[in-house]
């Protein structure tokens, strides 16, 4: 049985689009967030986004993807139960997939790590 996580408030999702990022890809690292120090605002050629500083090569300035990374964040709804399919415990947030099948990251401050029975 897949690990399961039910989501105990609505995860609202940024208005930019999500980016993915390939390893060798050049991007230029910007501002560290100050409620998850974990990671750097990336802009590449396709967009921008908040990316963990340790899938880049530099943590400030010019830098190159090391580990291929998704932005993509899923919407949750309180209540809802989601399928862990990644976790990233260090960063703070598990990629999960919704009943529907849809994928993203969810922070981990807004689940019930218990699953579903």
């Amino acid at each position: 049985m897949k690990r399961t996580v039910v989501a105990t408030v609505a995860h609202e999702i940024p208005e930019r689009p999500p980016i993915r990022l390939a390893v060798g890809q050049p991007v230029r690292v910007g501002d560290r967030d100050t409620e998850w120090p974990e990671f750097v605002f990336v802009t590449a050629a396709d967009g921008a986004g908040w990316v963990p500083a340790r899938n880049l090569s530099a943590s400030s300035g010019a830098a190159i993807v090391l580990t291929a990374y998704d932005t993509t964040e899923l919407p949750t709804r309180a209540g809802e139960v989601l399928q862990v399919v990644a976790e990233d415990l260090a960063g703070g947030w598990l990629w999960c997939r919704s009943r529907e099948g849809r994928e993203g990251w969810v922070p981990v401050d807004t689940l019930d790590l218990g699953g579903e029975a």
